[in-house]
């Protein structure tokens, strides 16, 4: 490779994926250390650091904080799933979309909630119970925690009119998060919003995201029957 002080550190990460891929640098072997790397190829220690983790988020390269980087053995291909606005959805299936806020209050979250959160028991945050339609049939409920000492514009939105996907996902960038995917049974007030039958099978998605400090939100998406979702990996 053509050595150059201004080499991007995409260029780098090609470098360092084609190395894998043609098998120079090995399954379970260690890479040369970024000081070297970036020695060879003529470019900045902090590029390579990008590039690297770049292609570990990848799944391709294991590292370790003084264990050095490895050549993944099993390598993952990871899927990418982003974050939705819930009404665009709807739209671009070609369906009608219809929003409903059907409670909204201050209060303290379940132990379980503020675990998740990082918060103190005793902490009182925004919750919300929401429905979203598609063609006048329940679509999802969106079940949302919201931390308005982390957010505190939130405190000011009228969410009657938008609903906090929307305005969160427009509004508020996050540093990181975490998604669950569950198998659940709708409770009594489940089977009323999504107008199914009590202990019907429902596919959820809970997921937290975080702020530079504290969690953002905790939200558990509840959907409907038919529900189906695509990823890319």
């Amino acid at each position: 490779m053509k050595r150059s002080t201004k080499m991007s550190w995409l260029t780098v990460k090609q470098e360092v994926i084609s190395r894998i891929h043609e098998k120079h640098w090995k399954q379970g072997e260690l890479i040369p250390n970024e000081v070297d790397i970036a020695l060879e190829l003529g470019c900045s220690r902090a590029t390579v650091n990008r590039a690297l983790q770049s292609v570990a988020e990848a799944g391709l390269l294991d590292r370790r904080r003084k264990g050095g980087t490895r050549v993944s053995a099993y390598p993952v291909r990871k899927a990418t799933l982003g974050i939705s606005v819930i009404r665009k959805e709807i739209i671009d299936t070609g369906r009608a979309y219809g929003y409903q806020l059907v409670s909204q209050s201050h209060t303290q979250p379940p132990s379980a909630v503020a675990s998740k959160m990082g918060l103190p028991r005793s902490a009182k945050i925004l919750h919300f119970i929401c429905v979203h339609m598609a063609d006048d049939k329940p679509y999802v409920i969106e079940d949302r925690w919201l931390n308005q000492f982390e957010v505190p514009a939130a405190i000011e939105v009228d969410f009657s009119q938008q609903s906090p996907n929307e305005w969160l996902v427009a509004n508020v960038p996050f540093m990181a998060g975490a998604i669950t995917f569950l198998a659940e049974v709708a409770t009594t007030t489940e089977a009323q919003l999504l107008q199914c039958k009590v202990g019907e099978g429902l596919f959820t998605i809970d997921r937290t995201t975080l702020g530079e400090k504290h969690a953002i939100t905790f939200v558990r998406l509840s959907f409907a029957a038919g529900y189906q979702i695509t990823t890319v990996i």
